[in-house]
């Protein structure tokens, strides 16, 4: 057996957390290249490389596994944010069960089924660390009740908003996923406003970051920082600095982007020309090639047409693999398809689906 000795450098997995509008996607901007998956829409007055914002989980992981190929071109992967990405898996769970929602399983199945699936998908994250790039969840944070076993009484304590049932299972799963967990919150403090101190107000309010564990909130790192110091990302960048191994040369050619002139958002750009869930194209698209793409009805919902735009699939392609499988007839529109359908078959089996639009087109004799 290989024995490995002292510090192995890689990627970084790090989660920021903290109260809406402090600043945790600002600070996540500053790590190394970053790109971002912005699931919410709130990065759009930010000036960094962003792909479109996902409609549906499906859409979500295979924009995870495009920027797993982009080695050399980003260096972080920030998602923006972990409890909105919760939302779009609760989503995909209840459709692919055909449930209307996550209390409909009864006995705690749904959070069981949402458990599992958002672990593979911190699987998936942790790919995109051993190619060599960092990746940064950005959540929110919510105060709840809590009692330890050996006292009496309960206070309340920030934690990761992923959800009112489900943060009992899914965010210890992030917890633990992650090398660094850093807690933002305003300091204030409480001075007397009046004579005998019987009345108090709260004074401050300056940004700091917490960086290990208090009966108040979650934190933790395994760099040495201290307890608490001021948002500012020069208290970390030590240690994103050099801290991944340089990848092999033959890595990055074949994920690399055409030698052009980065446009407005260069990341979106380069995620539209994506076909098949293929690396990008070597090429930029022609008014021409534009002309050529498959009509998409608009009424479509919007998590089914997203990956119909990305995979340049036809409306009526769709319909002839749902008519294969004899779910619809060949001339019914998808607008008039059942919404539990697009989202549990179609959008949540679209790997199935796009391999038989693939065969479908194979078989075409011209």
């Amino acid at each position: 057996m290989q024995v490995i000795s002292g510090k192995v450098e890689k990627a970084k997995k790090v989660v920021l957390y903290g109260p809406e509008g402090i600043g945790k996607s600002s600070l996540a901007g500053q790590f190394p290249r970053p790109v971002f998956i912005d699931t919410e829409g709130s990065t759009t007055e930010m000036n960094v490389d962003r792909l479109p914002k996902p409609t549906s989980w499906t859409m979500l992981k295979q924009q995870v596994e495009w920027v797993k190929q982009q080695v050399g071109r980003f260096g972080t992967l920030v998602i923006d944010t972990i409890d909105w990405a919760e939302m779009l898996c609760v989503e995909s769970v209840c459709a692919q069960h055909g449930k209307k929602g996550i209390e409909d399983f009864g006995y705690g199945n749904g959070y069981v089924y949402t458990k599992e699936e958002f672990g593979r998908f911190l699987n998936l994250l942790s790919d995109v660390i051993e190619v060599g790039i960092h990746v940064v969840l950005v959540a929110h944070a919510q105060i709840v009740k809590f009692e330890q076993p050996d006292e009496m009484g309960a206070y309340d304590r920030y934690q990761l908003k992923l959800g009112k049932k489900t943060s009992s299972q899914t965010a210890p799963l992030v917890k633990e996923w992650a090398d660094m967990v850093l807690f933002i919150n305003y300091k204030t403090f409480s001075v007397a406003a009046d004579a005998k101190g019987t009345k108090h107000k709260g004074q401050g309010g300056v940004r700091t970051v917490y960086a290990t564990h208090h009966p108040a909130w979650d934190a933790k790192n395994r760099h040495g920082l201290p307890d608490e110091f001021p948002l500012d990302y020069a208290h970390v960048a030590h240690i994103f600095n050099g801290s991944t191994k340089a990848q092999p040369a033959s890595i990055t050619p074949a994920a690399a982007p055409p030698a052009i002139d980065p446009p407005a958002q260069p990341a979106q750009e380069a995620w539209g020309q994506m076909t098949g869930g293929q690396q990008l194209a070597q090429e930029q698209q022609t008014s021409a090639e534009e002309a050529l793409k498959p009509h998409i009805p608009n009424g479509i919902p919007a998590s089914l047409r997203d990956l119909m735009v990305q995979h340049q699939v036809s409306e009526n392609e769709i319909q002839i693999v749902v008519s294969k499988k004899g779910y619809y007839p060949m001339d019914t529109p998808i607008t008039n398809y059942d919404q539990g359908f697009v989202e549990g078959v179609l959008v949540g089996a679209w790997q199935q689906v796009f391999a038989m639009v693939q065969q479908v087109r194979n078989d075409m004799p011209f």
